[in-house]
């Protein structure tokens, strides 16, 4: 049974830093692309990050590059998201995803998904 489990999640003012991590379980990590994804309240579901099985190839949403890193360790199987500079717009639930079957930049595209955290940039 394969479990994601977001962690890093709270409330931090505007220009401000949170590093999320996504513990998973019951899949061959260092084998599984991971991603991050968000939904603000009333909004879809949209692509934040992804990373390669080997942590060499790395992807992001425009909204995010430059501000945003993920990383992972497969030692670990766990994936993290550094977020620098963070902006109320960023304020959603973020979720961790893996295993993409398509592109990275869909959510139709990943077979397992965490519960979220909650990520709130006040201004």
């Amino acid at each position: 049974q394969v479990q994601l489990v977001e962690s890093g999640g709270g409330l931090v003012q505007a220009g401000g830093s949170l590093r999320l991590s996504c513990a998973a379980s019951g899949l061959t990590f260092s084998a599984s692309a991971m991603g991050w994804f968000r939904q603000a309240p009333g909004k879809e579901r949209e692509f934040v990050a992804a990373i390669g099985w080997s942590g060499r190839s790395t992807y992001y949403a425009d909204s995010v590059k430059g501000r945003i890193t993920i990383s992972r360790d497969n030692a670990e199987s766990t994936v993290y998201l550094q977020m620098n500079g963070l902006k109320p717009d960023d304020t959603a639930i973020y979720y961790c995803a893996a295993d993409a079957r398509a592109t990275y930049y869909s959510t139709e595209s990943w077979v397992y998904w965490g519960r979220g955290t909650q990520v709130t940039v006040s201004s």
